[in-house]
């Protein structure tokens, strides 16, 4: 089959990778055209990628606004792109501001509607079930309670599938200490690895911040995780201290040895909760947008993935005029604490069992050709 696969984002990229790689397995024909990134482009080829996500991600509804041109320009060359395509299966992967629009457009051309890792419209914008409904064929969902969301409040049904993000971690080999060091020009002290988020907006607000704790914490050393889509010069701008390392496109191997993290808010919450890394989540975004998302989100009482799945407080949450700091380095302390540290591999512990078990990206796999 043709398939049609659009992801936005860097975690989009590696989740829709792993599903190319299982419908791989399963359909000797599958043939992808992808908007994605690098780890796509490596399943199917970068003559497949149409564009990349890192020429996508504008966050918040100032950058938005700011960008919008760009962004609706985007919209209509993806419908024409896909209209020459003619895919037999259109695969939606997150991203729903850009691919709620191009499933109302694939439904009225009969293509058939897979989307990959709901909306979080349980959060906010919770009329977007309606269009859901309307415009997706299929649903897979990756968060438990997202199926009683839409099966038991809104009478659609969709798959649980499991998180993705058990597959990708669970099967790494694992890393050895010794050598990282080496490889980085790392010294012994235990590491507080920084993960200020993919997109520059919210690097520049995220990373002013965290570095100030380096010269607060002179037992251990501090390592920047730079995302893919940023290049080595844009971070550089940051680091004026020695002590500070920066490594490039690795998040998942600094995790693996991290002691602790400081963590923007996101999927890398989840990523690094799940590598039993102690962490403080962060986030502070453009004044105004922060204001009307502040009115728009209901009845969600956290931001971080690990306390909305377990319903409570297991990672501190620092937003935005708390995001400082004073209350960083406090928060730092804390989860350097033994006693503290225990309960928090307790909170870890509960959050993989609701997560469910591995096999999320050969679940959706099956469901995609079973209905095709």
């Amino acid at each position: 089959m043709k398939y049609y696969i659009i992801a936005g984002e860097a975690s989009g990229d590696l989740h829709a990778s792993n599903l190319m790689r299982a419908l791989q397995e399963r359909d000797a024909h599958a043939q992808f055209r992808f908007w994605g990134g690098d780890l796509m482009a490596k399943v199917a080829g970068e003559d497949n990628l149409v564009k990349h996500y890192r020429d996508l991600a504008f966050m918040g509804f100032a950058e938005v606004l700011m960008n919008l041109k760009t962004i609706l320009n985007n919209i209509k060359f993806c419908k024409k792109d896909i209209l020459n395509y003619q895919p037999d299966v259109l695969i939606l992967v997150d991203y729903p501001g850009f691919n709620m629009r191009i499933a109302e457009f694939a439904k009225k051309e009969k293509i058939p509607v897979h989307y990959y890792i709901s909306p979080q419209i349980w959060a906010w914008k919770e009329n977007r079930i309606h269009k859901i409904k309307r415009d997706v064929d299929q649903m897979y969902v990756i968060l438990p309670f997202e199926k009683d969301f839409y099966e038991k409040k809104h009478h659609f049904p969709v798959h649980f599938v499991g998180h993705p993000l058990l597959d990708a971690i669970a099967d790494r080999p694992v890393l050895d200490l010794d050598t990282f060091r080496k490889e980085h020009k790392l010294n012994n002290k235990p590491i507080i690895a920084l993960l200020p988020g993919s997109r520059k907006q919210e690097i520049k607000k995220m990373l002013e911040v965290m570095l100030k704790m380096v010269d607060q914490f002179d037992d251990f050393q501090f390592v920047i995780a730079g995302a893919p889509s940023q290049p080595k010069a844009f971070y550089q701008e940051f680091i004026k201290n020695q002590k500070v390392a920066l490594i490039e496109n690795k998040t998942y191997d600094l995790l693996s040895v991290a002691y602790a993290a400081l963590v923007t808010s996101g999927t890398a919450t989840l990523e690094t909760a799940l590598f039993k890394v102690p962490e403080v989540v962060c986030y502070k975004g453009n004044a105004i947008s922060y204001q009307i998302g502040k009115r728009l989100v209901k009845n969600i009482k956290y931001i971080s993935l690990v306390n909305l799945i377990l319903d409570k407080e297991a990672v501190t949450e620092l937003i935005q005029n708390d995001f400082n700091e004073k209350r960083l380095e406090d928060e730092l302390y804390k989860i350097l604490d033994h006693k503290n540290r225990e309960k928090i591999f307790n909170n870890y512990f509960e959050l993989e069992q609701k997560l469910g078990g591995k096999g999320a990206s050969d679940n959706t796999a099956n469901l995609i050709i079973k209905v095709s």
